[in-house]
């Protein structure tokens, strides 16, 4: 796709050769390898890198159009001062000034820096190094807080160190993965990919998934269970039971290489009698896999948000890992526990200290000798001493005034952090905020006092390292445009006007990598997880074309080891103080619903989005397949409710309300609701589900509990329903619900309103703004109050709205692909106005494939005709499948409906 050009772009000599350049993915934690290619026009193309060793080819649907999100139409590019275009030297002369004045008369603690998962390495370690080195609080924080703090706990508890033992590799190795709390097909599809990969060789392989919903990665398991939210701790505390009484116990490792399994094991043996209660398993479930575990030598239990997002997510983490000490399945191929994280570096912000209780290179703020070490190392005489405010609490010290200036770096909290209502007034209150981003309009940059514009992926530099600790690079194949700097750079410059230029000496993403490596391998005879001393003398050149490597990466080791001498702890040395791991005994706390609720609600992340759409947003093909929030029901909830497939819903907890689209499915829990955390004000009008997400935290992580607050769902009572295609993106909505998404040729608009009586014509003006000369086609039903408008320009179709009391019928996709089409004659024009093709243009429904923009009758027609009964079946008639592999679930439930319909 081509980039487009924008006013403020940094003009660049035209290209003449096409340029290449292997880089990696910025989404999940899986960190794929990415080609880049430039052509002599300036358009880019992205394929997966063959050659790296975490996809080998393999990219996801969003990793594939990485290329449709690279325009500039609504990037920031230029720093901006109480929303006017200033210098750089004036923003950044305004934000140090700021930061001291407000440590001088305040102290350290009254300022704070809150980051992302999206930092590069180089860019983390820039800021944690000014934030507790030399301003001299803990105070930075960030949202991979929200993904994967409690397994950095968990890990701590258990290890003595944040280490994730095993490889990608082992996941293909193991005879039985169990999956707890993780959509893999969705969240981390390349990765699903390798083990449904290796499940297709090796049939014998099982799979478990452990999920309150029935899940797309559930289309691979052998057994599902259904688990009661917050039933992990129990589930696995009864499996530890259960491994000791059928003697599946590795007496040897346990007793050379770990301790406290006593405390462990009566904790609990205590609640095994409410096991079915706690977990709201069956019996019969409970047995298959408790069986299947202790009978099943390589075992990798994978966990995700599931686990994490909870006010317990420590102690699931620990009751996971207590069942692969108790078998000393750790370290070995295909076996141990296994934490794959949300974020493309949230390990590399583990591994620079990005964590506000954390110091750099994997050591202890609270430690002495960790904490002189790194003072020494920086020459930080001012360092920390104690822990930072982590995230939820960070802003809440933002509300209460304690916290006075705070600086927002590649992230949006008023969107992503629980009670985001909450989130979105203390930014109101504070005096001071910085806001470094890439996109100019976000719900979080409207309270910036000091806006900074960032890089953005293919023109960012630097280091990101994936769930299995693999070192990979990042690299910029696009000039950066506008004013827009690398925010190491920016950290850098505010760094040196704050008075500590000698520490900050860098002038390139390579200059940090080194010092960060170089802090890995210092005073660490092998008694810390984390050292990269092996690449402290990398040069300019080399850094340049380094390849993926592998941590710990010592000096002197050859650079192509192979990852199975990487794995830890298959003969113990832990990094506690005995270098024995510990079993942490993990007491079961049951959920309960807050009087006056009657659900629990979940949230998590869709196939084809990420985070808060500020990318994949751009790219219409990643809207095709879910275009707007859902609230994902039960029918016997929905029933109970009164709540209609596709009607709107209203989700109110406590602290806030959202109102989304009703998807009624068996696969979801009875008693729960699942909604996604994608959209934002800036793309709907009550669909920001985190502000109803409640607040409340792990007291060992921090980590909130986004996956289960107590709400009530209830119907929103909507007078009026409308859908639109618009070639360009409205200035106002007038609807009380929206929903707005990319498409081809313009956007997409669901809507409606609780208005008693509704001015369409008004309504029409206000989206489209037609022009004089426009031609407008209108149609009328006034018994059925249905309204139909189309303006068309040139011949061209500009707009069309469609209106009524019901949900609207018409076509989506056939109206989307009218956009992007070439002028209509007058008879195509009517059958438009129909809302759907004719008998000769077949609709194709709802979004299925969104590599090649199949749909779901397409591929239900192909089925039923006997044409294609397989998934690859079907991937050989319509391609649908065969590029990302995303949609392979999805294709495979279709087909199983498709059967039962025609012997039914």
């Amino acid at each position: 796709m081509k980039r487009e050009p924008d006013a403020y772009a940094v003009p660049s000599a035209p290209a003449v050769v096409e340029t290449v350049t292997r880089t990696t993915c910025p989404y999940c934690g899986v960190g794929c390898g990415v080609i880049a290619t430039v052509d002599e026009g300036g358009s880019v193309s992205v394929k997966g890198d063959p050659d790296h060793p975490a996809n080998f080819g393999r990219l996801c649907s969003k990793g594939s159009a990485l290329a449709e999100t690279l325009s500039l139409d609504d990037r920031l590019l230029h720093p901006e001062v109480g929303g006017i275009r200033a210098s750089w030297d004036e923003a950044l002369d305004l934000v140090a000034g700021k930061f001291a004045e407000t440590i001088r008369e305040h102290g350290p603690d009254s300022v704070a820096f809150y980051g992302s998962g999206q930092f590069l390495t180089e860019d983390y370690y820039v800021a944690n190094k000014l934030m507790k080195g030399f301003i001299g609080s803990g105070n930075i924080d960030t949202n991979s807080r929200l993904c994967m703090a409690s397994s950095v706990a968990g890990h701590k508890r258990a290890f003595g160190s944040d280490t994730v033992p095993g490889t990608y590799t082992d996941l293909e190795a193991a005879d039985l993965v169990v999956l707890v709390g993780s959509n893999l097909a969705w969240c981390h599809p390349v990765v699903f990919q390798r083990i449904a990969a290796a499940k297709d060789k090796r049939p014998d392989m099982k799979v478990v998934t452990v999920d309150p919903r029935r899940t797309a990665t559930s289309e691979i398991a052998d057994l599902h269970l259904s688990i009661a939210p917050g039933g992990d701790v129990a589930l696995f505390n009864g499996l530890l039971v259960h491994l000791t009484r059928a003697g599946a116990v590795d007496s040897a490792y346990v007793a050379d290489h770990t301790v406290g399994l006593t405390e462990a094991l009566n904790v609990a043996a205590g609640r095994s009698a409410d096991l079915e209660a706690d977990t709201g398993l069956s019996r019969a479930d409970l047995d298959a896999f408790f069986d299947l575990f202790a009978g099943t030598e390589k075992v990798v239990t994978v966990y995700s948000q599931g686990v994490n997002q909870s006010v317990t997510g420590t102690d699931k983490v620990n009751a996971i890992i207590n069942c692969h000490l108790l078998t000393g399945r750790i370290g070995r191929e295909g076996m141990g526990p296994f934490s794959i994280t949300g974020q493309p570096n949230a390990m590399g912000g583990r591994e620079v200290g990005g964590l506000a209780n954390q110091l750099a290179a994997h050591m202890d703020i609270g430690n002495p000798d960790d904490h002189d070490r790194v003072g020494r190392f920086w020459q930080a005489p001012a360092l920390a001493h104690e822990p930072g405010l982590k995230a939820v609490d960070l802003f809440k010290a933002v509300a209460d005034g304690s916290v006075k200036a705070v600086w927002i770096m590649a992230t949006n909290p008023v969107d992503s952090l629980p009670n985001a209502d909450e989130v979105a007034r203390a930014l109101e209150l504070c005096p001071f905020v910085v806001v470094t981003e890439v996109m100019k309009q976000t719900d979080a940059t409207k309270y910036a006092d000091v806006l900074l514009p960032a890089l953005g992926w293919g023109e960012k530099d630097g280091t990101v390292t994936n769930s299995e600790r693999r070192v990979s690079r990042q690299r910029a194949f696009l000039d950066a445009p506008g004013e827009a700097r690398g925010d190491w750079w920016i950290l850098t410059e505010v760094a040196c006007r704050m008075g500590f230029a000698s520490a900050f000496a860098y002038e390139r993403p390579a200059d940090v990598f080194r010092e960060h490596a170089a802090l890995s391998g210092f005073e660490n005879e092998g008694n810390r997880d984390f050292d990269l001393s092996g690449l402290v003398d990398i040069d300019d050149k080399a850094f340049d074309e380094m390849l993926p490597v592998q941590w710990p990466f010592r000096a002197g080791e050859p650079t192509a080891q192979a990852s199975e001498d990487k794995r830890f702890f298959s003969a113990g040395r832990f990094y506690t103080p005995d270098r024995k791991a510990r079993f942490i005994p993990t007491e079961v706390k049951p959920l309960a619903l807050d009087a006056g609720f009657d659900m629990l609600l979940n949230t998590g992340r869709v196939r084809d989005q990420w985070h808060t759409m500020t990318r994949t947003g751009k790219a219409a093909r990643l809207t095709s397949h879910i275009a707007e929030p859902f609230a994902e029901l039960n029918p016997v909830d929905a029933d109970r409710l009164g709540i209609l497939p596709a009607g709107l819903v209203e989700v109110t907890s406590r602290y806030g309300r959202a109102v989304v689209r009703a998807l009624v499915t068996e696969r979801q829990r009875k008693g729960s609701v699942f909604v996604p955390m994608h959209w934002t004000g800036q793309n709907s009008a009550k669909g920001r589900i985190d502000a109803v997400v409640a607040p409340p935290t792990d007291p060992i992580s921090g980590q909130p509990g986004l996956k289960a607050t107590a709400v009530n769902t209830r119907p929103y009572a909507a007078r009026w329903y409308g859908f639109a295609v618009l070639r360009d993106r409205p200035e106002t909505i007038p609807a009380d619900y929206f929903a707005l998404g990319r498409s081809r040729g313009g956007y997409r608009l669901e809507l409606a309103g609780r208005d008693e009586t509704l001015a369409v014509d008004a309504l029409f003006d206000a989206l489209i703004a037609p022009l004089p000369g426009d031609e407008r086609l209108a149609y009328h039903d006034r018994t059925r109050h249905v309204s139909r408008h189309a303006v068309f320009r040139n011949g061209v179709l500009v707009a069309a709205l469609f209106v009524g009391p019901e949900p609207v019928a018409a076509s989506r996709s056939y109206l989307v692909d009218r956009l992007s089409a070439d002028a209509m004659d007058p008879r195509d024009r009517l059958k438009l106005l129909a809302g759907r093709a004719g008998a000769e243009e077949p609709d194709k429904g709802a979004i299925v494939c969104s590599c090649f923009d199949v749909g779901v009758n397409t591929i239900t027609e192909a089925i039923l005709a006997g044409t294609a009964m397989t998934v690859d079946a079907v991937g050989k008639a319509l391609r649908a499948g065969t590029n990302c592999g995303s949609c392979r679930s999805e294709i495979g439930r279709l087909i199983d409906a498709c059967c039962v319909q025609k012997t039914g």
